[in-house]
């Protein structure tokens, strides 16, 4: 009885479970004088979720290899949580037998340990030293203890639980902090991932977003009815924290395939015991997931839908996501989603700044810069009266009212794309344009050129628009492959029809003086260039146009090609 006092006294200081489970099956060892003894931990489904041994050598453990998942005799405890005790293990109908390597055991006695209505799992003891089989003292002692550990575990399961609750408000704190900082959302995604691993004690976190809208959050959520017909919508790890994050990092899973693209779709967490087996987890390739068993993942709410997911994930014997766990991480999703809606907000705050100052660029170039051209032009037309008598001086002015008509025409044509762009969007033509040229300068060491002319934006429909923007790109890459060039300048221009010019300062499409038509030329182009001519000259011809390749007369090469707006 002594004993038994001390051992309820020592698990009651307690507060770590771990420490609180340990302790429980020592005590029992010891106050039975058993050889033996385990406690295992009942999860979902009637198995034992974990197993902890008290009185089996490392090596001898190590040999016998995986824990016992809650077959034969310990299973029937399970089944029948009331106490057992048999003086041969080897006779009970239940019995399976041992693995290889395990020890020899005839006596048995085991009871269940409630916490409150549950059963928490169970006591195991074999083994009672001596050679004699356990008796009733035995087992009211060790009922007693079960009743005292299933005190002791409750309170360690409460402290546990406001220690997480504790850590969980303390990260949501930091993150919040952040997100009023005006920190950018990668970062504080980055954040967000690796505090929800350390408070669920996760082996690994990452955020999953739709592939289209990765790190913007501007479109429609998973599941609204947004998305483009017949395209398979895929989540794509836009952040991961943890073990082999880097690897994880891109990768991408099918949205209707996966844990992730479930609470993505339903609006549920949704988890699994083990990524390996679950049907529905659709685990990443590569072996980017070994070593991993229980899985969660849980949506990052925008509106009424979910735009991703955060999952997270556990190594293999670790015991799955619980239900507290769970409302846990999904706090830290809802701050996820927060940090996108915000990086949303922000990115139409300053869209909408930008147009405003290009409503503002249009105005005063239009009030003032046009203006003050048009009446230094008027002034220089005059004065080509005054000075009739000298006909250099008035042709070089009528040159430089020529000059100030072309100068008033682009700028009335920047005016105009500075006011359409908002409608255009960055998906424009002269937006594109511009990126071929960016996407260019990696290859060629420098920048091309870019002139627009006209309203392009608006007046070259979209079909169009990609037959100018392919060729473009074509003709770039021509030069930069085949031409030598050092020098590039596209000129893009919309009146009746859509012009495109490309020259180049390289070697030329032949020697000698300028191909005698566009046929000889173009088979010129072929013989140098890989045909890559022949592709312009078949756009052409689907929109109605025509391709003409020209040698300036400084050299190198100019590729014109032209379609009609109209008919």
């Amino acid at each position: 009885m002594r004993g038994l006092l001390d051992a309820v006294m020592s698990l009651g200081r307690g507060l770590e479970l771990p420490e609180v489970l340990r302790g429980i099956v020592e005590a029992a060892v010891t106050l039975t004088d058993a050889e033996y003894g385990a406690l295992g931990i009942v999860g979902d489904g009637q198995k034992l979720l974990e197993f902890l041994p008290v009185g089996l050598e490392r090596e001898v453990a190590a040999r016998i290899g995986q824990s016992p998942c809650g077959r034969g005799i310990l299973g029937e405890l399970i089944r029948h949580p009331e106490p057992l005790r048999l003086t041969d293990l080897g006779s009970h109908p239940r019995s399976f037998g041992f693995p290889p390597h395990h020890p020899p055991m005839r006596t048995f006695l085991g009871v269940p340990i409630r916490v409150r209505d549950e059963v928490f799992g169970n006591l195991y003891l074999t083994e009672k030293r001596g050679g004699a089989g356990f008796d009733d003292d035995d087992e009211a002692v060790l009922t007693t203890l079960s009743i005292a550990a299933g005190v002791a575990i409750d309170n360690a399961r409460m402290y546990d639980e406001s220690r997480r609750r504790e850590r969980r408000l303390e990260a949501l704190g930091e993150i919040t902090r952040s997100l009023l900082s005006g920190a950018d959302a990668g970062e504080v995604l980055h954040l967000i991932a690796e505090r929800a691993r350390e408070v669920a004690g996760a082996d690994r976190a990452a955020i999953l977003l739709p592939t289209a809208r990765q790190g913007a959050a501007a479109q429609a959520p998973v599941g609204s009815g947004a998305e483009e017909p017949g395209a398979e919508e895929r989540l794509t790890v836009a952040v991961a924290h943890g073990k082999d994050c880097d690897r994880v990092t891109g990768l991408s899973v099918p949205a209707s395939g996966s844990l992730a693209g479930l609470a993505a779709r339903t609006g549920t967490p949704a988890h699994c015991a083990d990524v390996r087996t679950d049907p529905r987890a659709h685990p990443f390739g590569d072996g980017a997931e070994d070593g991993l068993g229980p899985v969660v993942a849980v949506p990052l709410r925008v509106g009424t839908g979910a735009m991703g997911a955060l999952r997270l994930g556990r190594p293999v014997g670790r015991p799955p996501f619980d239900d507290t766990e769970v409302a846990l991480v999904s706090g830290f999703a809802d701050q996820a989603a927060i940090a996108l809606e915000l990086a949303r907000g922000r990115a139409e705050s300053e869209e909408l700044a930008v147009m405003h100052d290009r409503d503002r660029i249009a105005r005063d170039l239009h009030d003032l810069a046009i203006q003050r051209l048009f009446a230094t032009g008027m002034t220089l037309q005059s004065t080509t009266r005054a000075i009739a008598d000298r006909p250099d001086a008035a042709e070089r002015v009528s040159r430089a009212v020529d000059d100030l008509d072309t100068t008033i025409r682009i700028i009335r044509s920047t005016i105009f794309d500075l006011r359409t762009a908002d409608r255009a969007g960055r998906s424009g033509l002269r937006h594109r344009m511009a990126e071929t040229a960016r996407t260019a300068a990696r290859a060629l060491g420098f920048r091309p050129s870019v002139r627009i002319d006209g309203p392009v934006d608006t007046t070259v429909p979209d079909e169009l628009a990609e037959h100018v923007v392919a060729v473009a790109a074509e003709a770039v890459s021509n030069a930069s492959r085949h031409a030598g060039a050092s020098r590039i300048d596209i000129v893009l221009s919309a009146d009746d029809a859509v012009t495109l010019t490309v020259t180049d300062d390289g070697i030329g499409i032949a020697d000698g003086p300028a191909a005698a038509g566009a046929e000889a030329a173009d088979d010129g182009a072929r013989r140098a260039r890989g045909g890559g001519l022949a592709n312009m000259r078949t756009r052409a011809e689907l929109c109605g146009g025509t391709l003409s390749v020209e040698r300036p007369t400084g050299g190198g090469t100019r590729i014109v090609w032209r379609a009609p707006l109209h008919g």
